[in-house]
């Protein structure tokens, strides 16, 4: 794999070089704003290029100390050499998984916190209750991070479910850790309803959308229609007195975000304008990707949200995801939170398939 990514490795190095140049020069130093995008670009390389520069170092030591070796003497040297050849052969052969990953280009959203969108699909009051145990499975994970978790808006479906449940999970890298769980995620078991014991098929969606910051994306006040009204479904008296509830539409795309969950309308407007700033991110960010490859589609990713990505069979304690064909047999651990593993495989597995189109 190494030989494979030399060409890349090297054109790096060379563009790492250049723009240090470039950032030296009379008619670019005093121009901040371009010296920041030119010293962005070079901090996205360092981490590859000063492994690269590692790894030739170490391969000179490799060739210098064979040489010597070949070159015959006193038996005290020759094994003192070939000790040494052996430890600068570890060294390289460690390197190289760190230089595989340190040349797949960095995702800006990677460290940010996240909006996770949760709706029951296909199946009726199961889906919905399905809805609930993702949102739980989220939570529960959430808390082995050390994340945390805040609901932003929802909209109850009876039966102890959901029609849909937006809440942010908010620590570093949470988006790196979650991005893959957007699309159609298919449950398989008997419903507490169900007194013939059939096993149903039910549905549900998953979106998770980096956080948004108004650095981000900008959205003018002229952009937005604002609507206030009574918020239903809980709150007690209190919510049929006073309008709190807040629905806010962005009218140049039509995109909507509501927030009823609290007591405060101007919490409320808070919540649902982050909704909103990071739906509208995650439209723009999506039209950029089918700009750049209009044919090329993730096996895993976020870029296809109708692809259903993973079925959860009870029955069989079975839980299968069909990006990456991988079935496990711990369902109600998943269930219950423990995500790390399977997340951990389908990092594995995109960082593959990354590095397979970069040596392509």
């Amino acid at each position: 794999m190494i030989d494979k990514l030399l060409p890349k490795l090297k054109s790096q190095e060379r563009r790492y070089d250049e723009l240090a140049e470039m950032m030296g020069r009379p008619d670019i130093v005093n121009d901040f704003q371009k010296v920041q995008v030119l010293a962005k670009e070079r901090a996205s390389l360092e981490r590859a290029v000063a492994l690269f520069r590692d790894y030739k170092r170490i391969e000179r030591e490799i060739a210098d100390t064979k040489a010597l070796i070949a070159s015959g003497g006193d038996a005290d040297m020759m094994a003192m050499a070939k000790e040494e050849l052996a430890t600068l052969e570890k060294r390289r052969d460690k390197l190289e998984p760190a230089l595989q990953l340190a040349i797949l280009p960095i995702d800006p959203n990677d460290e940010k916190s996240v909006i996770v969108e949760i709706r029951g699909g296909t199946g009726g009051d199961e889906a919905g209750i399905f809805a609930a145990d993702l949102y739980r499975m989220y939570t529960r994970y959430a808390t082995t991070k050390g994340w945390a978790t805040e609901v932003m808006d929802s909209n109850s479906s009876g039966a102890d479910g959901f029609k849909e449940i937006i809440f942010e999970v908010k620590g570093k890298g949470a988006y790196s850790r979650l991005k893959h769980e957007s699309g159609v995620h298919r449950v398989q078991r008997v419903p507490e309803t169900e007194a013939s014991g059939r096993i149903h098929t039910s549905t549900a969606t998953v979106a998770v959308l980096p956080e948004a910051e108004e650095v981000d994306i900008h959205i003018s006040p002229a952009d937005i229609k604002i609507d206030i009204f009574h918020a239903g479904g809980h709150g007690g008296q209190n919510v049929q007195k006073v309008a709190t509830a807040v629905r806010i539409t962005h009218l140049a795309t039509g995109i909507i975000a509501t927030c009823q969950d609290e007591r405060s309308q101007l919490k409320n407007k808070t919540k649902a304008m982050n909704v909103l700033r990071s739906r509208v991110l995650d439209m723009e960010t999506q039209k950029q990707e089918a700009a750049i490859s209009s044919t090329r589609r993730s096996q895993v990713g976020t870029g296809d949200r109708s692809e259903k990505i993973r079925t959860y069979n009870y029955p069989q304690n079975r839980i299968t995801d069909h990006r990456m064909d991988v079935t496990l047999h711990n369902l109600s651990e998943v269930m219950d939170g423990k995500l790390e593993g399977l997340i951990d495989q389908l990092l594995a597995h995109e960082q593959s398939r990354r590095l397979q189109e970069v040596t392509a």
